[in-house]
């Protein structure tokens, strides 16, 4: 194959793969990496006797797209930045362009060193480990002059002792080898801690002392940092919310006048059969509700135990209200996945599907990881005259408290919508769930989702009592307000 038929690849190229580049010099791909397609094609490859990375670009932009990242590994390699060695280069009108590095042996990246380390307490030992090599190596950019703006735990890589940064193409220059400017350390920074879990932002002045310690060029304001976080934080959510809904590396989507279906893309092909025939997997299913508004069941696709919801079109009137606007299993998949980024947890999100006549609306399928664990009401039941478990409590607590932090309301928090599962609370039946734009609209949203989650027990029970001292009570969220 030619470097320009990779072009017309598609999503999933064929591997071992040979291609001649038009230097004349044949590459073997063994496997791909990442593939944006009819762009970029990064793989693991064979070139003269020895394993390479190689960066493919092709398409309109490939020659672009080649001198960002020819320019952006020189940058490195200029200031004695630890990246890996740029072997080969080239490019070609109407073909494309390629960059052929050094392949770092046992190489690990710090983003699977932070899901080793993800789940321990806030800030501990490992944690601070792997976050305190990420700044120090971001701290020496900075003091070079130079910055990663697609800075994540992914485009720093770990081989021996050695830290390696990679992503050429994303590496910006201001005044090479001279520091950045405190605006622009600020903004990176801001990149860096948006893509950390929330609950780490009271320890973000702690964490700075590792990025100071190697770069104490600029003051860091706190504030400003935070609102640089904020800002970028937001940005992501949104860009991600667009993605739930659209085709991507993360989901494949089919959207028209007939029809919506997306699913995500490393389980579509698993869910062929379901996403042909739900209603069949329905039938053959072990049914948890029918009839009415919605249809729950749990369906076996191959071994692997899913949860489906049809949301049913129960006669011609609530047809009317129902199909001018997204149908609930939509609402569901946007909420859930916006849940999901915002580290809360609900059931993994597998797929939607919207019945469309010339674009109105009809019956939609959502299909969920099944969650195998308790809901709360079984779980608390032997504690109605007692105490929870701390864990299980102090789970709740962080729950509740991520609620208010990102301004969600649930719209119907009675127990059986809270399963625990994987030691944390996982909220489901998503249909009302809503982001509040102000706190105004979020406290009495909020006032009522705690109200319903405390009428799950009796009142005179020292369980609700205990829950109603522990959860928060925001200020003006009283019902009567």
């Amino acid at each position: 194959m030619k470097l320009s038929d990779l072009a017309c690849a598609g999503r999933r190229p064929a591997c071992p793969m040979h291609i001649e580049l038009p230097d004349g010099e044949i590459l073997e791909v063994e496997c791909w990496l990442r593939v944006l397609p009819g762009q970029r094609y990064v793989g693991q490859a064979q070139w003269n006797g020895r394993t390479v990375l190689a960066k493919l670009l092709v398409g309109g932009n490939a020659q672009r797209h080649q001198q960002r990242e020819l320019h952006g590994a020189q940058a490195l390699a200029a200031q004695y930045l630890p990246t890996p060695a740029l072997l080969a280069e080239g490019r070609q009108a109407g073909s494309g362009g390629w960059l052929l590095f050094e392949w770092l042996d046992g190489a690990e990246s710090l983003s699977a060193a932070w899901r080793a380390v993800v789940a321990e307490a806030l800030l501990s030992e490992g944690q601070q480990r792997v976050l305190g090599e990420a700044l120090e190596f971001v701290a020496r950019m900075h003091a070079r002059g130079l910055w990663q703006a697609d800075l994540h735990l992914d485009n720093l890589l770990r081989a021996g002792e050695q830290l390696y940064v990679v992503d050429g193409g994303g590496v910006k220059t201001e005044m090479l080898g001279s520091p950045l400017s405190r605006e622009r350390v600020l903004e990176n920074l801001g990149v860096f801690f948006a893509q950390l879990p929330v609950e780490l932002e009271p320890f973000i002045e702690e964490l700075l002392v590792h990025y100071l310690l190697a770069n104490s060029e600029h003051a860091l304001p706190l504030e400003a940092l935070l609102k640089e976080i904020r800002k970028t934080r937001a940005w992501r959510l949104n860009d991600y919310l667009k993605k739930v809904a659209r085709d991507c590396s993360l989901f494949s989507a089919h959207i028209g006048a007939f029809g919506a279906q997306v699913v995500r893309r490393d389980d579509e092909a698993g869910l062929q059969a379901v996403l042909a025939e739900p209603d069949a997997f329905i039938a053959r299913g072990k049914l948890f509700k029918t009839g009415g508004a919605a249809t729950v069941a749990r369906i076996d696709v191959d071994g692997r135990l899913l949860l489906i919801k049809r949301y049913n079109i129960k006669n011609p009137l609530h047809w009317c209200k129902r199909f001018w606007r997204p149908s609930r299993a939509w609402h569901s998949w946007v909420e859930g996945n916006r849940l999901d980024f915002l580290g809360i947890a609900t059931p993994r999100l597998l797929a939607v599907i919207e019945r469309r006549w010339l674009w109105m609306r009809g019956s939609a399928w959502l299909i969920t990881e099944l969650l195998r664990g308790e809901d709360i009401i079984a779980r608390f039941q032997p504690y109605l005259d007692g105490c929870p478990p701390e864990q299980e409590l102090v789970a709740l607590d962080r729950l509740f408290a991520a609620l208010i932090r990102e301004r969600i309301s649930h719209g119907d928090l009675k127990g059986h919508n809270l399963f625990w599962e994987h030691d944390r609370w996982s909220l489901i039946d998503l249909d009302a769930v809503q982001q509040h734009g102000s706190d105004a609209s979020f406290a009495r949203a909020y006032a009522k989702d705690r109200a319903r989650f405390l009428r799950n027990w009796p009142t005179d029970s020292s369980l609700y009592r205990l829950l109603d001292q522990r959860l928060p009570a925001v200020p003006g969220t009283s019902i009567e307000d």
